[in-house]
Formats: C-alpha cells, sequence, structure tokens
C-alpha cells in the first residue's frame, strides 16, 4: 500500500521563502562590505597595458606596489620644479585615465600609491588647481581618454575627466599627510597666482584668481567631509589631527620659489593656522580664502568697499566649492 506524501502546509512555505531572502540578504550584504573593497594589488596599475607601455622598464613583474609609487614620482617629475616634458606627462595622464577608468564613486586606492601620487601630482599644482576649479574651457576640451599634455608656459599639462579625478584626490586624501601634500602645493601655487595680479588690475583680472583659489580650497574642504564622515568620532579626530599636523611641517615655499610675496602669503596663513587653539585648527582650513585674500588686499592697500566686496565673494566661493563635494 502507497504511504500518502503530505505536501508542504503553506507555514512551511512561508518559512523556506523567508529563509531565502535572508540567505540572498547576507550574500549581498557581504558583496557589499568586502567585495566592493576588494581590489588588484596596487589597483592593478603594475599589469595595466597602458601603464606598463608608458612607463617602459621602470614597471617590473611582480614589483611592489611601494616600489611601484617610487617609480611614478621619478617617471612623472622633473628635475625643476613645476617643469615636465611630454613624457613625464604622459605618464601621468596614462595612470590617471587608469585610475578613473570603471571605478565607483567611493573606490579606494592601495595605501602604499597614496603619498607618490599625492606627491607626483603636488608637482603638477596648475593642473590639480585647475581640474579641481573646473573653470578653464582648456581643460575641459583636452581631458578626453586620448588627448596628450599640451605645452603651455615652458611645461607640458595634463587633463582628465574632472568627476574622475577628484574621486582619485578623494582616495589620495584617505592619507591625512597626502591630503596635506596636495593642499600645500595648491596653496603655494594660489599665492603664486595672486602676487602675479599687477598693481592696477580691476574687475576679473584682480578677484578670480581670489575667488578661483577659494573655490579650490572648498573642494578640498568638501573632500575631508567626504574621507571623514565614513570614519567614527575618534577616527575622524585622527585624521584631521594628523592633516593639520602635515600642513604644518610642508615648508611654506618649495624648492625655487623666487616671489617673495607669494611666499610671505604662505607664511602667514600657516601662522595664523599655528596660532589657532589646536581644537579649532581643521575648523579653520574653511576661511582659508579669506585668511589668504585679507592678507593679499592689506598689503595691496586695497580700498575697504573693494577689499570687504571682494572677501565676501571669497568666502561665498569657498562654501559653494565644499558644498559640492561635502556637506553643506
Amino acid at each position: 500500500m502507497m504511504t500518502e506524501t503530505k505536501r508542504p502546509t503553506k507555514r512551511v512555505g512561508i518559512l523556506i521563502a523567508v529563509g531565502l531572502c535572508v540567505a540572498l540578504l547576507g550574500a549581498f550584504v557581504t558583496w557589499r562590505v568586502i567585495g566592493r573593497d576588494t581590489t588588484a594589488p596596487c589597483n592593478g596599475l603594475t599589469e595595466n597595458e597602458r601603464v606598463r607601455k608608458s612607463m617602459g622598464a621602470a614597471v617590473e613583474p611582480g614589483m611592489s606596489c611601494a616600489a611601484f609609487g617610487d617609480a611614478l614620482v621619478k617617471a612623472t617629475v622633473g628635475t625643476r620644479p613645476g617643469i615636465h616634458d611630454r613624457q613625464q606627462a604622459q605618464v601621468l595622464k596614462d595612470v590617471l585615465v587608469t585610475l578613473g577608468s570603471g571605478q565607483p564613486d567611493d573606490f579606494t586606492l592601495d595605501p602604499a600609491l597614496r603619498l607618490p601620487l599625492a606627491t607626483a601630482l603636488a608637482d603638477y599644482a596648475t593642473d590639480v588647481h585647475e581640474l579641481l576649479a573646473t573653470l578653464d574651457t582648456e581643460y575641459l576640451t583636452r581631458d578626453g581618454r586620448l588627448d596628450p599634455p599640451w605645452e603651455s608656459e615652458g611645461t607640458y599639462h595634463v587633463s582628465v575627466y574632472a568627476t574622475s579625478f577628484r574621486d582619485i584626490v578623494r582616495a589620495v586624501s584617505e592619507d591625512p599627510r597626502a591630503y596635506a601634500v596636495l593642499r600645500t602645493a595648491d596653496t603655494r601655487y594660489a599665492a603664486q597666482q595672486l602676487a602675479a595680479v599687477p598693481g592696477d588690475a580691476t574687475g576679473a583680472a584682480f578677484s578670480l584668481p581670489a575667488t578661483k583659489s577659494a573655490r579650490v580650497w572648498g573642494v578640498f574642504d568638501g573632500i575631508a567631509d567626504s574621507v571623514t564622515r565614513t570614519r567614527n568620532d575618534e577616527q575622524a579626530r585622527v585624521w584631521r589631527t594628523t592633516a593639520v599636523d602635515s600642513l604644518l611641517r610642508e615648508p611654506a615655499t618649495a624648492h625655487g620659489d623666487r616671489n617673495g610675496l607669494a611666499v610671505d602669503l604662505v607664511t602667514a596663513w600657516l601662522k595664523g593656522l599655528e596660532d589657532t587653539p589646536a581644537p579649532e585648527r581643521f575648523a579653520r582650513l574653511e576661511t582659508q580664502g579669506t585668511d589668504m585674500a585679507g592678507t593679499w588686499t592689506e598689503t595691496r592697500k586695497t580700498g575697504k568697499e573693494v577689499r570687504e566686496e571682494l572677501l565676501n565673494r571669497v568666502g561665498e566661493s569657498q562654501r559653494k566649492g565644499r558644498e559640492e563635494v561635502g556637506l553643506p
């Protein structure tokens, strides 16, 4: 006599369905937490065909990411600060394009790559400044993957997609020391731009260097927000403290700087940061634009009304730059 097989009850079916959902949810969470953060060593740069072709014998099979970072700096930084030949600029372009291709917005860099890449980028301060400001049309029209570096004012320049570049700077800035290297290099460059403004300049020729620089520092503020919001309170505090301490250790002038006013502007800003009570120093970065523009206009003996109008515009420019990538 055959025994009748009972069908699962509705309750059992529901339990099975719930179990499957929990299993699928667990798998998804595991992928989001673990799988997403799993990247190839050195972000795959040592094995990338475009990078290997560009850097040639400098990339050796099986080299460590630390060794690759050293090779990257040697391949992109010239003997004179801020002066690069076509090949040096092309190497940097190829690395940036490779890092920016197909990466999620919150991608991370191999820790061994962060400081070397920041060191290389710091020597291209003009390009970093313009790519973060996103106001120069030449950089916007030369940002394609296959667009080569171009020569201007005695050196070669590099452009990539502004959004991917900002993501790269954010990934570099996971290391607060690397963040300080980039922000210091931009501060020096901005001071040079301010110092170069003719004494009789008016309109945009007078105001643009200050408002554009403030915008870039606002972007740096927003990047800091983005980096620290993923950390707990203590980790965020350590990151901010390390970033500021590193900024204060960076010299006011880079080798080869000759503009006395530019050096004085950076020196005055660093002194103001150092004199700020330690718990308030990081917040003081949010007024870098008005601090430096204030010193600059005092040096120029700018009239009160013109000065106040400029400082208002500078403060607004830095706030807007921050809001684009960080917290309001």
